[in-house]
């Protein structure tokens, strides 16, 4: 005779089912509530980023009367008058200034953070305290004793007036992130570069810095965002129309009486571009490097 099955159990599996698309339930919540955060927050940043854009393709009386509307007529002639204007020689100028800086930046908080990572000197622990003090240092504060050594060096009107200051104020942050970096690469690998004969320098460039790119372009990132968009110094420490960045130059094309403000939208848009197209190339390496650079 067939004995009936088993149910032993049954009410379990279901108690468990339950549960189980109970908590799939609230995990799902939580999955869209975050991702509706997220976009909430991106189109608090994005969007006047995009008001920016498509208000340089109007005209001055289009963007108080239509401010919300797409353009009847695409005045890419903005873009035209912008950079005869004087945009051109504003965007060189910041490119210059801005690669010198980055590449001096990066290169003397390489030496300092390989110095402070891989070797054990007197004073080491008040170098680590001058850079954390270096970033609690306003620019605001230093003003007037920067502008008097800016004069007595004879650099006062160059870019050399605006490099070596943000050189200064970029260094102690890029050493501190290059340094936890550098302290995260094996031992090992630099014995038997020694072993091979390599020198201290040979270390750091063949080893160190190929092995660091992540956080070197973190570094390049963050440089030049604050060097393209400094303001301050930009117009206390020139004075030539010629060798203005593009924050100082922008200033131009505001007027007391009458302002085109398509054109200065469309001046604003060409200077926000790099910046923005230099993070989307490299936000990979942004995020890695700020990852690794910042908890190890």
């Amino acid at each position: 005779m067939e004995m009936p099955k088993s149910t032993i159990g049954v009410p379990e599996l279901v108690v468990e089912d339950v549960e189980y698309a109970r908590k799939r339930k609230t995990y799902n919540m939580k999955i869209a509530l975050v991702y509706a955060g997220l976009i909430a927050y991106f189109l608090v940043v994005a969007y006047p980023l995009l008001w920016m854009v498509i208000s340089s393709f109007k005209s001055t009386e289009e963007i108080f009367n239509h401010s919300w509307s797409l353009p009847h007529t695409w005045l890419f002639e903005n873009y035209v008058t912008a950079w005869n204007s004087g945009i051109s020689s504003y965007f060189l100028n910041s490119v210059m200034v801005t690669g010198m800086t980055c590449i001096l930046t990066v290169l003397v908080s390489a030496l300092g953070a390989y110095g402070l990572s891989r070797f054990d000197f007197r004073g080491k622990a008040f170098i680590l305290v001058i850079c954390l003090g270096g970033l609690m240092l306003s620019p605001q504060v230093s003003l007037i004793p920067l502008y008097n050594i800016i004069q007595k060096l004879g650099i006062y009107n160059t870019h050399w007036a605006l490099i070596l200051p943000y050189v200064a104020y970029r260094i102690p942050l890029t050493i501190l992130l290059i340094r936890a970096y550098f302290l995260s690469i094996p031992k090992e690998l630099e014995e038997a570069a020694r072993l091979d004969g390599c020198t201290n320098l040979g270390i750091l460039f063949r080893i160190f810095i190929p092995m660091s790119k992540p956080i070197l372009l973190t570094t390049v990132i963050l440089t030049a965002y604050y060097t393209w968009n400094e303001f301050m110094f930009a117009i206390i420490f020139i004075d030539d129309d010629s060798l203005r960045t593009i924050p100082a130059g922008l200033m131009q094309f505001r007027d007391a009486l009458q302002t085109d403000w398509g054109v200065l939208l469309s001046g604003l848009t060409i200077s926000a571009a790099p910046i923005v197209i230099l993070f989307l190339f490299m936000q990979k390496y942004f995020i890695r490097g700020i990852a690794s650079g910042s908890v190890k």
